[in-house]
């Protein structure tokens, strides 16, 4: 855990075991209710697959991309979620499937714009909260831009109807407004909003309704709406401690609905047992472990809320995930991120994961090692670009140089005043000579200023520079960034 890239390694790791994992579990859950279906136990497995490979390529392009271009598009992406949050409503533009209308039919795959805006709103958000926070701004001008922007998104996906990731969307809002250092009074006056607002929405339609009224009262409807919930427990308590053996679940044979989607983690039970859970939650337990130290190490403010926002939303939505397959919290319908069954949610979480791994390869240690040429082996492989150094000196002089431009020039004085009030200074002032003594004096002083400013604006600039170096021992020259 000591080398620079260890935080970069554990990311791509995780990534890969859950997503092989997610890819395994599925096989085996689908795999009868394919056959039955459409006459091949593949069908299911081989579309997760194409998507997982989609997923690689988003994940590699979310490697390459610069921090810096991806503030500047935050904003335009952000835009066009929510223009087609818009779009998939119209009927006839969005497919609507089992009473909700939250797809674009694209032939081959089915995009889900809901899943698209998870991501631009952290990015976007991240942004947002950072530029704010260089600035010192008010509270006010932290909430009117986000919440309103939040709560918009959470609107049009309510409309679909999507409870579940509306959910998803107010985790990542809280989470934004909690990292960008909202005071504890307006977050909690803003949680228990959302709480409220949850809780009228999962009242008010009658399987929402129905779904609370189960957890409350499991009982009641052993073999209506509390059915799936049920064989949920049944199918946990058959795997044991050991499990059943991959492959080998019983629940899967038409006896738990959504066994490879929504409940997959029951079939993870059953067959892999006590341990295979708890592999999974110890995946998850390393995730937040390795985005929180990559929020703790980085020097730039964007990086910070953008990984510590992104690893808040998918560790709480993998948490509700088992929360409800284990019976501790109402149904949902949230998915285990890389594990369950669904190619948009999989591809974007995905690209989610490359983003938290190109931050984490600018924590300064990592910058410092890169640029030193310690790439290694599969940073070679990729042919990943070397990350910016990022410079509190310049970002300020960015940001400075930003309101500079966007204030009124002042309009320049007459040239004909300025040669009538210098007019009488030089009839003043004997040829050759100064208030201060002789002209080679007043040459030589304005000499030693200027050699001066120009000492302190270099100084300056190699701080600046030099201000993203952490403060630990280096091994070689180079890694100190001396190019003498």
């Amino acid at each position: 855990m000591a080398r620079p890239l260890a935080s970069f390694h554990l990311v791509v790791a995780i990534a890969v075991l859950l997503t092989v994992l997610g890819l395994v579990m599925v096989l085996s859950a689908s795999s009868v209710e394919s056959y039955a279906g459409g006459g091949s136990a593949y069908s299911l497995f081989i579309q997760q697959a194409v998507m997982a490979a989609f997923g690689a390529v988003v994940f590699y392009i979310a490697l390459r991309i610069p921090m810096r271009l991806m503030r500047q598009l935050s904003f335009p992406v952000f835009a066009l979620s929510v223009v087609l949050l818009v779009l998939v409503l119209i009927p006839g533009v969005g497919t609507k499937v089992q009473g909700s209308q939250r797809w674009f039919d694209l032939g081959v795959v089915s995009v889900q714009p809901s899943e698209i805006a998870k991501v631009t709103l952290v990015v976007w958000g991240s942004h947002l909260l950072a530029s704010r926070q260089s600035e010192k701004a008010g509270y006010k001008d932290i909430l009117m831009p986000l919440v309103p922007a939040g709560l918009l998104v959470c609107l049009l996906v309510v409309l679909e109807p999507n409870l579940s990731t509306t959910i998803a969307l107010g985790i990542v809002l809280t989470s934004l407004l909690w990292f960008g250092g909202l005071p504890l009074r307006m977050f909690v006056t803003i949680a228990v909003s959302g709480v409220v607002a949850a809780t009228i929405l999962a009242l008010s339609a009658g399987y929402r309704s129905d779904r609370m009224r189960a957890f409350f009262n499991p009982g009641d409807d052993p073999q209506g709406i509390g059915y799936q919930a049920r064989q949920a427990m049944y199918s946990l308590a058959d795997g044991g401690i050991w499990g059943r053996g991959l492959g080998q679940s019983r629940a899967k044979w038409s006896y738990l609905p959504n066994a490879h989607n929504d409940f997959i983690f029951a079939i993870i039970g059953e067959e892999l047992g006590f341990l295979g859970c708890a592999l999974v939650l110890g995946l998850f337990a390393l995730f937040v472990y390795a985005g929180l130290r990559i929020a703790s190490r980085s020097v730039d403010p964007f990086i910070r809320l953008l990984t510590a926002s992104a690893t808040t939303w998918i560790t709480c939505q993998a948490l509700i995930n088992i929360g409800y397959v284990v019976g501790l919290l109402p149904v949902t319908g949230l998915q285990l991120p890389l594990v369950s069954a669904g190619g948009s949610s999989l591809a974007i979480t995905l690209l989610m994961f490359g983003i938290i791994a190109n931050a984490a390869r600018h924590e300064p240690e990592a910058v410092a090692a890169l640029h030193s040429g310690q790439d290694g082996r599969f940073s070679r492989l990729l042919r990943l670009p070397k990350p910016e150094v990022y410079s509190p000196a310049r970002a300020a002089r960015a940001r400075a140089k930003a309101k500079a431009n966007g204030k009124p020039k002042p309009k320049p004085k007459p040239k004909a005043n300025a040669k009538v009030k210098s007019a009488p200074q030089r009839r003043a002032l004997p040829s050759g000579r100064s208030r201060g003594g002789s002209a080679e004096t007043s040459s030589r002083r304005s000499v030693d200023s200027d050699s001066a400013r120009r000492t302190s604006r270099s100084t300056e600039s190699w701080r600046s520079t030099r201000a993203w170096e952490p403060n630990y021992p280096m091994k070689h020259a180079r890694e100190r960034g001396n190019s003498r």
